[in-house]
């Protein structure tokens, strides 16, 4: 809920200040004790406070006025701090001038306050609801690993008849192209069953190319029809958006193909595509889901179409029993009133699986599932129609209360999109909103979030990464729905789009949708006096900032011009928390950085180098420091001993040049995770910049790229540190591989390798026991001279899941013992020669003797022209794309 996320953010601010070594300004203990005596009070009564505002159109009174109070302190607070900041730099105001500023400081505090302590006087005599104790609370279980067979069956339950149906609309014998619309209402399974049948051996078999689309209410062709290009191609497509349909009608000619086109709502969509899609009679087809009955009818006639009806009695109740307690059994004295609460999600099968994620996290008592079926009664019972939305609502009324601005925050982003997890998390961190808990980090905290998130059924996971974390997330519509209308409704952010009405706008985070015209956002942004997080999702129109004194957090995704990063220099707002910007012009870090006393991530886009002020070596609270397309200069940190700030929360440090890794640099970033570092041109003669690489201890990731001939002769004796998890190296042309492997072999916990260049002495990479035991994932890319690759056993590579080779054009094959690696899932190859891709066949081929339809490895080559003969032996497992 908002309010109770303004009081964990208004206790971040306190904090803040209490343990940062140099604060901008000092609060009065009294004070402190008695916001945090007050402040804790009211986060634990919200905690387990029942709003009998929950199915009101209007925010809970309460709830806003706690919210409004949390607010003003900030207010107060920071306006404070900028105040000093900007009077300590101009240093135009005497003693005296503070002194007064410091009075009104503490009597405004003192006024916040009492209306704190008013409030608080007031809750104290509502009675309390019995608190629900949740199971499998955040911190109980491992963190979020890829799911396993078992969750996708559960996923797929009363679908089999229908599945089957569709698999053989899909495969039969009729030659000509086929649309065939999946029609239901939100939440009824539509891209469930078509996901299903997308992932079918039977489908990967029979057509050359599967693409998957999603669509959505706003739609973009042109970035529709680059990402069907990309995945039909296997890589990138750069063309510009008026040749990107030829070349995709040029490029499926003659191809059986299936498409996926998810979440259609516009038939306009489909007159606008339809012509890139060819006809040539070899049963090629395009799935189209869509909650639409007049545009399934556009596409087709009626014998055509796939309508998904409601799940029937059994089948709810398998669906329920699985995403409640999985594969152990229904508790016995559970199963009456249980049927009863499937029996109010009228067979919707997002409705069971978001009541049953609710059910799976809270105690396993008759008491407690009596409650929630009683809420459902009444929900169902209502005059009310859109009782789905109002089931959904119910589970996240039931959300702890450390979950709902999490969930509330995910209907900031487009529908149907892709969420980068990182980015989210970054977010959370910097808003403030997540409470600490014992001495776990930020990020770990926001991550198990997440996870609770997952098992709710109220976000789902879209993208593994290799080594087992999340990449993106994605929320279904209706959830988004609701997320959106909550937030809204709570004052939690501010959605600015074309039909938004003019005025004052209180809200503190501030949304611009890619719908939203320029002239729209133009227009609101003086109305944003109070915003202190300003988000701009996909809309390369709009690069103008909102003007206001407390804007914190600021993730612009489109180019600044000169005019734009010119109205506001987000140097000068002194409260600054994370910052993300792309601009095209020259930029320009200032000397006064050191000022943004509590900016904690700092993310720049722009195509030129730039050079950081000495005084970035000052800020302590930066735990992320990166650019995305250019590099970063460093310079190396003040000597002086008085003058040191230990940057014990930098995390992450991406893309700097010429860093010298020595005992000066290393004492101060103690606790870096993640290092990215590249060399170039001349450096200091005779000295090592890479010496102390080894003393980051905490270090997991490492991104290298030492293209100066002069750090080349360190390269051979250089030391990792033992901690490393992720190794991204581009090495010199030159440099010999043999002994730096042996090295790198050696590290305890690597699971990525990721080698470009340098050469094989011996034309042989030997590889040997007790090396590389923890490695997942490997990719070796214009490695010269290897013509052979020798392996004993498989041994040697215990853990292997994936293996990328690239521009490996001398070696002649992959060792046979690879294919014995019992986890291996993934052989990747690109402009390799043709007996290396065939004995990557012959690796395939000697896996689907031994486990037949249960075989996971999927191989995909990339070859030249000359190559193309290969695509002959495509199978289901087994690809090739030619270039």
């Amino acid at each position: 809920m908002a309010a109770y996320a303004a009081l964990v953010s208004f206790m971040r601010i306190i904090d803040d200040i209490e343990t940062h070594p140099s604060p901008p300004i000092s609060l009065d203990n009294q004070q402190v004790k008695s916001l945090t005596e007050i402040v804790t009070f009211l986060q634990e009564f919200l905690e387990s406070y029942k709003s009998p505002y929950d199915y009101n159109d209007e925010a809970d009174p309460l709830e806003i006025r706690i919210m409004d109070a949390s607010h003003t302190a900030e207010d107060v607070i920071e306006s404070y701090i900028i105040d000093t900041i900007q009077l300590s730099a101009s240093a135009t105001n005497d003693g005296a001038d503070e002194q007064i500023s410091c009075i009104h400081f503490y009597q405004d505090l003192q006024n916040v306050i009492e209306e704190l302590d008013l409030i608080k006087k007031e809750v104290a005599g509502i009675p309390k609801e019995k608190v629900v104790h949740h199971r499998n609370s955040c911190f109980d279980d491992a963190g979020l690993r890829p799911s396993g067979s078992t969750e996708k069956k559960h996923l797929m339950v009363g679908f089999d008849d229908v599945l089957l149906q569709l698999l053989d609309r899909l495969t039969d014998g009729n030659t000509s192209r086929q649309i065939i619309p999946i029609v239901g209402m939100g939440g009824i399974g539509k891209t469930t069953l078509a996901k299903g049948a997308f992932e079918h051996k039977l489908c990967k078999e029979r057509f050359h190319i599967c693409v998957w689309a999603t669509i959505s209410q706003e739609y973009n062709i042109g970035e529709t029809l680059r990402h069907v290009l990309s995945q039909a191609r296997g890589y990138l497509s750069n063309e510009s958006e008026n040749d990107l349909g030829k070349i995709l009608y040029k490029y499926l000619s003659g191809m059986r193909y299936l498409v996926i086109m998810d979440d259609m709502w516009n038939k306009e969509v489909w007159d606008k595509m339809k012509f890139f899609f060819p006809e040539y009679n070899n049963g090629s087809r395009i799935i189209v889901t869509t909650r639409m009955s007049n545009l399934a009818a556009h596409l087709t006639d009626s014998n055509n179409l796939f309508k998904i009806g409601f799940l029937d009695e059994v089948s709810s109740w398998t669906l329920f029993s699985k995403t409640v307690f999985g594969e152990q059994s229904f508790p016995t004295h559970l199963e009456s009133i249980g049927k009863k609460i499937v029996e109010k999600c009228n067979g919707l099968p997002l409705s069971i699986v978001v009541v049953g994620g609710l059910m799976a996290k809270s105690e396993v008592t008759l008491e407690y599932w009596e409650h929630i079926e009683k809420n459902l009664s009444s929900i169902v019972n209502s005059e009310n129609d859109d009782y789905c939305l109002r089931i959904l609502k119910m589970s996240y009324d039931h959300l702890p209360a450390y979950l709902k601005p999490c969930f509330l925050y995910m209907g900031m982003f487009e529908e149907d999109c892709k969420i980068l997890a990182s980015t989210v998390v970054q977010l959370w961190i910097s808003e403030g909103f997540l409470k600490p808990i014992d001495n776990k980090s930020l990020k770990t905290i926001a991550e198990q979030y997440f996870k609770e998130l997952v098992d709710r059924n109220l976000i789902s996971v879209h993208k593994w990464g290799i080594l087992g974390s999340v990449i993106y997330y994605k929320i279904h519509d209706l959830l988004r729905d609701l997320s959106t209308k909550e937030a809204e409704k709570q004052r939690f952010f501010y959605v600015s789009r074309d039909q938004s009405p003019r005025g004052l706008i209180t809200q503190q985070r501030i949304i611009i949708p890619r719908s939203t015209s320029k002239e729209k956002v133009q227009d609101a942004l003086g109305n944003m006096a109070h915003a202190r997080s300003y988000l701009v999702f996909n809309n390369n129109k709009v690069g103008q900032f909102p003007n206001s004194r407390y804007l914190r957090i600021s993730h612009v995704c489109g180019w600044l011009t000169k005019e734009e990063y010119s109205q506001l220099n987000v140097f000068e707002l002194m409260n600054s928390r994370y910052h993300c910007l792309d601009t095209y012009k020259k930029f320009v870090i200032p000397s006064s950085i050191n000022l943004l006393w509590n900016l904690d991530t700092l993310i720049i886009i722009c195509p030129e180098n730039l050079i950081a002020p000495a005084e970035i070596w000052k800020m302590y609270k930066l735990r992320h420091l990166e650019l995305l397309t250019s590099r970063l200069h460093l310079p190396d940190p003040p000597r002086a001993d008085d003058d040191i700030v230990m940057m014990e929360n930098l995390e992450v440090l991406k893309r700097v040049i010429n860093l010298n890794v020595g005992e000066d640099v290393v004492k101060r970033i103690p606790n870096i995770k993640e290092l990215d570092m590249r060399y170039n041109g001349k450096l200091i003669d005779g000295v090592n910049y890479l010496s102390c690489l080894h003393c980051l201890s905490k270090l997991e990731s490492l991104g290298l790229w030492p293209h100066s001939p002069d750090i080349g002769k360190y390269l051979q004796k250089i030391n990792f540190p033992p901690s490393i998890k992720e190794l991204i190296l581009d090495l010199p042309s030159d440099l010999e591989l043999e002994d730096i492997l042996q090295t790198i072999g050696s590290l305890p916990f690597l699971e990525r390798l990721v080698l470009y260049g340098g050469r094989f002495r011996r034309r042989e990479w030997e590889t040997m026991e007790d090396r590389f035991q923890s490695l997942r994932s490997l990719t070796l890319s214009e490695c010269g001279d290897l013509e052979k690759w020798t392996m004993a056993e498989s041994s040697h590579f215990p853990l292997l899941i994936r293996l990328c080779l690239y521009y490996l054009k001398e070696l002649k094959e992959i060792p046979s013992e690879i294919g014995e690696i019992p986890t291996l899932s993934s052989i990747a190859l690109e402009m390799c020669n043709e007996s290396m891709v065939l004995s990557a066949k012959k690796i395939l081929e000697e896996q689907e003797d031994l486990y037949e339809d249960q075989i996971d490895l999927l191989v995909h080559a990339i070859v030249q022209k000359k190559d193309e003969a290969l695509q002959k032996l495509e199978t289901s497992n087994f690809k090739v794309t030619v270039v």
